[in-house]
């Protein structure tokens, strides 16, 4: 295959470019904002977990309370109703009175025993709702931390989208000067072996850094100007200047 010198050097910018376009969708593929936003997900996930577990142990300490605050409301109400029977003088013997006083007894030993459970259970609703309080601000912050690495992200995505956009702007004007064999010979190789084209510098090929062997530079030099050469080792297009040390 034939084409102009010139031609074939506009093939070093658009492999600039096509090498630029690479970073691009490497750097897309791997921001570092990717990886902290999976790890801010993860923390928050954790974090609602603890919070729904904090809830679930309060609504369980707080349903005992209400039950032994409605038990011990319930005593209290007993233990009211039979003094104010005896109070009354309404009890017909000493046996019904005694009946009534020990049951006072015991509804106070009742009470005794509800009201220090409940102390406790109190005690320890208290000290769940602080810990629901602060899994609650730990959550807020988790979510204040994914949502900013989104936007980091999102920023990050927009100077790649600006930067894709003027790339691919760069390669539209560079590819309607090449012809459509040797663009399509260009687009082969890239497709292939990822470089398409590179510098013939100093013996050395610009797109797989390997120096040419005697032969294979030897070979290069006897080609015509106008002769589409390639590298050996690589495949790809090497284009010859003045740097080529031919």
């Amino acid at each position: 295959m034939k084409a102009d010198p010139a031609v074939q050097r506009l093939l070093l910018d658009l492999a600039d470019v096509d090498a630029e376009l690479n970073r691009v969708t490497h750097r897309r593929r791997t921001l570092p904002e990717l990886e902290q936003i999976g790890a801010a997900e993860r923390d928050l996930q954790a974090k609602r977990d603890s919070l729904v577990a904090a809830q679930t142990s309060h609504g369980d300490v707080d349903r005992d309370a209400k039950r032994l605050e409605t038990e011990v409301e319930q005593v209290r109400a007993r233990e009211d109703r039979d003094r104010k029977l005896l109070d009354s003088g309404s009890l017909g013997s000493s046996k019904q009175m005694e009946e009534v006083q020990h049951e006072l007894q015991t509804l106070a030993r009742r009470q005794g025993v509800l009201e220090d459970e409940l102390l406790e259970v109190m005690e320890q609703r208290e000290a769940l709702e602080s810990d629901v309080e602060r899994t609650r601000i730990a959550v807020e912050e988790a979510e204040t931390t994914l949502e900013d690495a989104r936007s980091r992200r999102d920023e990050a995505l927009a100077d790649l989208d600006t930067n894709e956009a003027k790339r691919l702007a760069e390669r539209e004007g560079l590819v309607g000067r090449v012809p459509d064999d040797l663009l399509a010979l260009y687009d082969r190789i890239r497709e292939n072996k990822g470089v398409g084209a590179g510098l013939l510098q100093y013996r050395r090929c610009g797109a797989c850094r390997i120096e040419l062997d005697r032969a294979a530079l030897a070979h290069v030099a006897d080609a015509a100007d106008d002769e589409v050469v390639r590298c050996e080792e690589c495949g790809a297009i090497l284009v010859r200047t003045k740097e080529s040390g031919l």
